[in-house]
């Protein structure tokens, strides 16, 4: 009993003494999909993405129509079709259909490659401005994921303005 009473003793002396440590710490909460959505940088990476790879997506949207266009034709014409010729059509529909799938997966591929390379820039400026901010303002501790943010800590629109306005000039 005599153990349970002095560490009952400690326990409220150091909820005590940590009040008024506690009192003192500033903390800040970062959205990070907010940033990646609204900052500067993000929406010029977004659209030099969406640039650099519209003559591709262009590409595969036409291919798309054209097995459409020859999935329909040989619905319609399969019975009146000859054999031979059938097979053929039936042959080139698949050899079209892997080379759209084909080239779909590499379009993924490569879009996301590109699409981390953008990010991982705009994710490093985004941690140096976070950063500044903390230094500047005397943030003790800054989270980037949290379940829940009371708006009153929450310093996303610090952090996007401040990469939007060092953006750098368009390349």
């Amino acid at each position: 009993m005599k153990k349970f009473g002095i560490s009952a003793l400690a326990a409220c002396v150091l909820a005590v003494c940590a009040q008024p440590a506690l009192a003192e710490v500033r903390i800040g909460f970062v959205n990070s999909d907010r940033v990646m959505k609204e900052a500067g940088p993000a929406k010029k990476a977004q659209q030099k993405l969406e640039k650099e790879f519209e003559k591709r997506d262009q590409e595969l949207q036409r291919m798309s129509k054209q097995l459409q266009t020859m999935q329909e034709a040989l619905e319609k014409n399969s019975m009146t079709m000859a054999e031979g010729e059938r097979r053929t059509k039936e042959r080139e529909f698949n050899d079209l259909n892997r080379d759209i799938q084909r080239k779909q997966r590499e379009f993924r591929e490569d879009l996301n490659q590109r699409r981390n390379e953008e990010l991982a820039g705009i994710l490093d400026r985004a941690n140096k401005a976070i950063k500044q901010i903390a230094e500047a303002e005397k943030f003790d501790i800054i989270f980037q994921e949290a379940v829940y943010a009371s708006p009153r800590i929450d310093i996303t629109d610090k952090v996007i303005k401040a990469l939007t306005d060092a953006a750098p000039t368009a390349k």
